[in-house]
């Protein structure tokens, strides 16, 4: 796979679920937020390995950290790489 990314699962961290993404596997297409040293090859292979399926593209992005404040501090949430992956027709993820 890569440096410290060995499995499947090293590179695919979670789904994402959200009223957008749900409209979008509709259409074939699902989101995952994947390890951010991961690239599109790794993240290719990661899904069709643990789901089964054949992928027709891979669409990368990476999400900056939000500026957060609890009570009287400012803090930042971490930054993370979304993946937006569309699969072959005939091919869908159950969960």
């Amino acid at each position: 796979m890569g440096k410290g990314l060995r499995t499947p699962e090293d590179v695919i961290l979670q789904s994402r679920f959200t009223e957008r993404t749900t409209a979008l596997q509709n259409a074939g297409r699902y989101t995952f937020k994947v390890n951010s040293r991961a690239s599109k090859h790794q993240i290719r292979a990661a899904v069709e390995k643990i789901f089964k399926v054949q992928v027709a593209g891979v669409n990368v992005m990476s999400v900056p950290g939000k500026t957060r404040r609890v009570r009287y501090r400012a803090g930042q949430t971490p930054s993370w790489k979304k993946a937006i992956v569309k699969l072959k027709p005939g091919f869908t993820i159950e969960y």
